[in-house]
C-alpha cells in the first residue's frame, strides 16, 4: 500500500476493537521515551503527505497509526522498514520529526493510550473513531482523522470539549 513494501493495515472504526487488537503492545510502551517520530514526504511537493503512515519510534518497536475514509484507522507494529525507499511516483521518502507536534513530544516518557471517538446525534453512527491519543510527561499528541488523512494535533486535553468526546483508554 502506498508503495510501502511490507505494509498491509487492518482497518477499524471501532473504537473498543481497534483498542482490544492493541492494547497488549500499548501496555508495554507505557513508560518509555519515544525516541523519535517519522512521515511520509512528498519530496515534489517540499511537504507532507499526510495519506501515508505516521510512524512513533519506542525504541523497542514502532508503531504506525494510518486514517482514512470518514473514521477508518489502521495501526501496524513495525511493518515499515525506514531504510526501503518508498515505491511510489518516486517523489517519496521519509522524515524523522518534521512537524512541532511531533518533536514536542520527543524525548518524552510514555503514561497513556487512548481511542478518542467523536460522539454524535446521527442515528446511523452515534460514534465515529476519531483519534489515537498518546499522553506524555507534558506533551499530549493525537494522531486524529483529518477526513481521510492523517492530522497531527497537540492540543492539551484540558481545551477538548468534553460532551461531544468519548476516550477508550488503551494503555
Amino acid at each position: 500500500m502506498l508503495g510501502i513494501e511490507g505494509y498491509e493495515p487492518e482497518w477499524h472504526h471501532d473504537a473498543d476493537a481497534l483498542a482490544a487488537v492493541h492494547r497488549t503492545r500499548f501496555v508495554r510502551l507505557i513508560g518509555r521515551k519515544l525516541r523519535s517520530s517519522w512521515l511520509m514526504w512528498d519530496v515534489a511537493e517540499r511537504g507532507w503527505f499526510a495519506d501515508g503512515p505516521v510512524i512513533l519510534d519506542f525504541g523497542i518497536t514502532h508503531v504506525e497509526i494510518t486514517h482514512r475514509k470518514f473514521d477508518e484507522c489502521a495501526i501496524t507494529w513495525d511493518k515499515i522498514d525506514l531504510n526501503v525507499p518508498v515505491d511510489w511516483y518516486e517523489h517519496f521518502d521519509w522524515r524523522p520529526d518534521p512537524i512541532a507536534a511531533l518533536r514536542h513530544a520527543r524525548g518524552a516518557v510514555l503514561r497513556a493510550v487512548n481511542i478518542i471517538e467523536l460522539v454524535t446525534v446521527a442515528e446511523w453512527r452515534p460514534r465515529v473513531l476519531h483519534a489515537v491519543e498518546f499522553l506524555f510527561d507534558g506533551a499530549r499528541l493525537a494522531i486524529y482523522n483529518a477526513m481521510d488523512e492523517n492530522g497531527i494535533a497537540d492540543v492539551p486535553e484540558t481545551e477538548l470539549p468534553v460532551t461531544n468526546w468519548r476516550r477508550v483508554h488503551v494503555a
